[in-house]
């Protein structure tokens, strides 16, 4: 065991006192793990917009202050009682949601929406003792999806933390633990296009440049990238978009202009904007009888899809996914072995790098739209 397992570890976390201000950072005391825990030593992080999306309390309940960042690798420090898949010195991912692996979820070879551990974005403390393993100034300090991977070191459920290959680097496969798997995952575990098919990508963000990664690998011959930024266009012809089409630019709905280009409409779509227009029309422009839309983004809470049944009767196919359908434990690795053996190219998704005394500059080049992925140092 580490020579600080069992003890208070006192260190820098980068803290969000209120909405919408600057984060600060803080000497903070983190708890040892208790039963079925992990203090896990964050070597990487990088920012996601969720992390924006709550830290600008555009989320349900704003919990403040608190710890965001849930998009890392990093280190097992010290395990709790009753952990027995992971042992000091595990290289490891932290996951947004998690694996407890005795649910019917997780014991369903379709599922990964584990009834214990899945995302909650409301809870602030771990499950075991309603407790925050945080302090900083004499008050305890929210967690954030159960990972809080702005701080230096973080405890978190044994199910949220997935081991990996030891000879990964953590500076790159720390990409994986949420967006990109998410986008390719949704390609590749649930649209499923076969090889030299059509797909559709709407939203040409990380989460739809990966889905577009997705559909390269599988061996799609037609890539075609919607979004209304038509800057993000020639950044898309890396992950393998072989065409464009911007809604704004026509004066029909933008699945009637996919389906002229591909006779009928493409045989894969994957929505990944949230927006609920795009959404439908990520469904309507697959081709009937094979046709197969995936519902990546997420939508507003009184957004209503809209289409005629006929759409589903003509056998379109429409579904919804989670993480991109992998179970966090058993199945985010083989998402870091494609990237080693080199079936994955992860450096082209990151676009900037700060040391963690800058982390403010993350949350600027998100709020500017600049770049994908800011990797963020804990260390130098």
């Amino acid at each position: 065991m580490s020579s600080t397992a069992g003890q208070v570890i006192r260190c820098k976390a980068a803290i969000a006192w209120e909405a919408g201000r600057p984060l600060s950072i803080e000497e903070v005391e983190v708890a040892p793990p208790q039963a079925n825990e992990v203090r896990v030593k964050i070597l990487f992080t990088s920012l996601c917009h969720t992390d924006v999306y709550f830290w600008e309390a555009k989320g349900q309940n704003p919990l403040f202050p608190r710890i965001y960042g849930h998009e890392a690798a990093g280190i097992v420090e010290s395990v709790g009682e009753g952990v027995a898949d992971l042992a000091p010195g595990d290289k490891v991912l932290p996951v947004f949601t998690g694996e407890c692996k005795e649910c019917a979820h997780c014991k369903s070879a379709e599922s990964n929406m584990c009834s214990l551990l899945r995302i909650n974005t409301d809870r602030g403390v771990m499950l075991s003792d309603g407790q925050s393993r945080f302090t900083a100034k004499g008050q305890p300090i929210y967690h954030f999806l159960g990972t809080s991977t702005f701080s230096e070191y973080s405890v978190m459920h044994v199910g949220s933390v997935a081991k990996i290959n030891p000879s990964a680097p953590l500076d790159k496969v720390c990409v994986l633990s949420c967006g990109i798997s998410t986008g390719l995952g949704a390609t590749l575990n649930v649209a499923k296009p076969p090889k030299g098919s059509s797909v559709a990508v709407f939203g040409l963000g990380a989460v739809g440049l990966a889905a577009a990664e997705g559909a390269r690998i599988s061996g799609a011959s037609r890539i075609i990238g919607v979004d209304v930024n038509t800057k993000r266009f020639e950044e898309a012809k890396k992950f393998g978009c072989t065409e464009f089409v911007n809604p704004k630019d026509h004066n029909k709905p933008v699945q009637e202009v996919i389906a002229e280009m591909t006779d009928g409409g493409v045989d894969r779509s994957v929505e990944c904007t949230g927006n609920i227009d795009a959404m439908i029309s990520a469904f309507e422009c697959v081709h009937d009888g094979w046709g197969v839309a995936v519902l990546v983004g997420v939508p507003t809470k009184d957004a209503v899809f809209k289409t005629h049944p006929v759409n589903l009767l003509n056998e379109r196919t429409l579904k919804g996914t989670f993480f991109g359908n992998y179970k966090p434990r058993s199945g985010l690795p083989s998402v870091v072995e494609k990237y080693m053996n080199k079936e994955l190219e992860v450096e082209k998704f990151i676009t900037h790098e700060v040391a963690f005394s800058d982390i403010n500059k993350a949350f600027d080049y998100m709020l500017k739209g600049e770049g994908l992925r800011c990797i963020i140092r804990m260390e130098g």
